[in-house]
């Protein structure tokens, strides 16, 4: 006979109005229904959402708090989860191999994009106000800036490339050491676990940091700005719809011999962070919370490819660039050969894969691009006075190229090493 202790412990527990209207809706759904909020509020407010921004700034500073210390401790406690240093050279060969290639596809669609739409033709630069741009840095100083002088320096200032390699140098280390290095390897798995915690309870801010950032891009520029750069607007979002369904949809299809469905239908989470926040390094801890929880991905592959594909994977970016070549090529009337328009895609996808995960940071190495292709350094500023006004909404939708880039290469080197459980990528989030 039960007891009534035991029919109170049966008894469902009630659950208060904050839990079931907010913690017990899935985040995305939460994060989605702050972007319209925040259209309709920036709309409405008109300039006045300016004064709400620094809620949105504080969401990207509490995201770029965590990124930092979470790709060091997920680098390193992913290289000693391998067992076996020659796992990361298979592990981080493919996924650089991968990421190069998504790249360079992304590059040439860029350009048949913008020449078959035209995307430059009768652009008038009239009353614009030339930006111009520093010196690229060469292939030479990108190279030389991965191995960091000082480490610490490195993390102080957060040098992502710099901070990957001796993250991987010290991984190596502690599995090259064997058992010497045992209690140093569970203090940064212990320590990878710690920073998703942290993840976690800062994504349930998200929804009133992309309320802001939306409202305030809404009632600053407003979906007006479109109007001036239609065709480039129209041809980045067809380019990007194209690298995302079909190039990373085929990716985990033909090549990882997974359905599509369930990647697009789980990665919500981190495509509307990805847009709202315009940065692929502010997004990083919510594309592993959603490559491992929802995907799948085991924490070695995560914790590899995606820090890297945070600097290398740059679809998006490479995609714009392509279509900022032909949109100068156009407005300036170059003829180009078949050799400079090869060129110019191979530059592309160097400097691409160079470019800082920040909002904007593409059109500063645009000048390195246009060089190759004859376009003068007062041309190209005077490309970037006309796009930089309106850059951030572009900026948010080849965000989400990036970002989708990297689930797409992650769960795909999961499933080559074996490293993905199935029934997790099927199966419907648990949230």
């Amino acid at each position: 006979m039960a007891t009534p202790a035991d029919e109170i412990a049966a008894a469902p527990r009630r659950r208060s109005p904050i839990q079931r209207y907010w913690f017990d809706v899935v985040l995305w759904k939460r994060i989605f229904g702050a972007l319209v909020l925040g259209a309709i509020a920036g709309a409405l407010m008109g300039e006045a959402a300016e004064s709400i921004k620094w809620i949105g700034d504080l969401f990207i500073r509490l995201i770029r708090m965590v990124v930092v210390p979470l790709v060091f401790v997920s680098i390193v406690g992913g290289v000693t989860g391998m067992g076996d240093p020659k796992r990361l050279g298979a592990i981080g060969g493919k996924t650089v191999f991968l990421y190069v290639c998504t790249t360079a596809v992304a590059a040439v669609l860029g350009q048949a994009l913008g020449a078959a739409i035209g995307v430059g033709q009768g652009v008038v630069f009239e009353g614009v106000t030339p930006h111009v741009l520093g010196e690229p840095p060469s292939v030479r100083d990108q190279l030389m800036g991965i191995v960091p002088i000082n480490p610490i320096e490195a993390l102080a200032e957060g040098d992502i490339l710099a901070v990957i390699f001796f993250a991987i140098m010290l991984g190596v280390a502690i599995l090259a050491i064997g058992e010497v290095g045992e209690p140093l390897r569970k203090v940064f798995d212990a320590g990878a676990e710690v920073m998703l915690f942290i993840v976690r309870v800062v994504m349930e801010t998200a929804p009133f940091g992309v309320f802001a950032l939306i409202a305030w891009v809404a009632g600053t520029q407003g979906v007006a700005v479109f109007v001036h750069v239609f065709y480039l607007a129209l041809a980045l979002v067809l380019g990007c719809l194209i690298q995302v369904v079909v190039v990373h949809g085929g990716l985990i299809r033909l090549v990882a011999g997974l359905p599509a469905r369930p990647f697009f239908r789980d990665i919500w989470d981190a495509v509307l962070v990805a847009f709202s926040t315009s940065s692929s390094a502010a997004t990083l801890p919510v594309a592993m919370r959603v490559a491992e929880k929802n995907l799948g991905v085991s924490h070695t592959v995560a914790s590899t490819a995606l820090p890297i594909g945070t600097t290398v994977s740059m679809d998006g970016t490479a995609l714009y660039i392509g279509l900022l070549t032909m949109f100068a090529v156009q407005a300036f009337g170059v003829d180009l050969t078949i050799t400079q328009l090869l060129l110019a895609g191979l530059t592309t996808v160097m400097v691409a894969v160079g470019t800082a995960p920040i909002p904007s940071a593409s059109l500063f190495m645009l000048a390195a691009v246009l060089t190759t292709i004859g376009v003068s350094a007062e041309q190209t500023a005077l490309v970037v006075g006309f796009v930089l006004p309106f850059d951030r909404l572009l900026d948010m939708t080849r965000t989400v190229a990036n970002n989708t880039s990297d689930l797409a290469v992650a769960v795909t080197v999961a499933k080559w090493e074996n490293e993905i459980d199935v029934d997790t990528y099927l199966a419907k989030p648990s949230e």
